[in-house]
């Protein structure tokens, strides 16, 4: 006869009914999760829908200035490292090879949407240790650009400022790509006032 103390651990180690209860439940919750994180996901594109669409993505960048490749973080409203940016596509993390050439940046992005920055949107690059809620201990190349937004006229009426993440496979080459991009901003805003004169 089994005595009544291993037949209610038998129980309690046979409770199928209760494990399937539990793992149905932890299913859900985990599902309503997702949902709502996606939900979020939409809300954040809708709000989003007034950023113009990007500049058409070129073949070359020109001539090359620097190239390397490595991980896209992500793109924020300037100086608001929270403020993911989801339009365009810019709001997804993914590998990515960069091509800074005189006539802008180019981010190419396997598997996901390309972007173009013309030489006369960036404004300037800097280190920081984190973009869109991601911190990398190694840090981040934070490259800074202008979106222009263009009236009914097709002129533009004012420009949203964007900071965009990136992660180079090898980050000790960040410090040289600040000091390119800078550099090619700075020439570019120079030969545009010129032109103005």
């Amino acid at each position: 006869m089994v005595p009544a103390a291993l037949a209610q651990e038998q129980a309690k180690v046979t409770n199928w009914p209760g494990y399937i209860g539990w793992t149905i439940g932890l299913l859900i919750v985990i599902g309503l999760v997702y949902w709502l994180m996606r939900q979020g996901w939409n809300w954040r594109r809708t709000l989003q829908s007034g950023i113009p669409p990007l500049p058409a993505v070129p073949a070359r960048a020109g001539r090359t200035i620097l190239e390397t490749s490595g991980r896209y973080h992500g793109t924020t409203t300037a100086g608001n490292w929270l403020d993911r940016v989801v339009a365009h596509g810019l709001g997804t993390r993914s590998r990515a090879d960069l091509t800074l050439g005189e006539d802008g940046l180019l981010v190419q992005r396997p598997g996901d949407v390309d972007f173009w920055i013309p030489a006369e949107h960036l404004t300037g690059a800097r280190t920081e240790s984190g973009i869109a809620g991601k911190v990398v201990p190694s840090g981040l190349l934070v490259v800074s650009w202008t979106l222009p937004e263009p009236s009914a006229g097709g002129t533009p009426t004012g420009t949203i400022e964007l900071d965009s993440g990136f992660r180079a496979d090898h980050p000790d080459e960040h410090a040289a790509w600040v000091e390119a991009v800078a550099q090619l901003a700075t020439r570019t805003k120079t030969k545009t006032e010129e032109a103005a004169q």
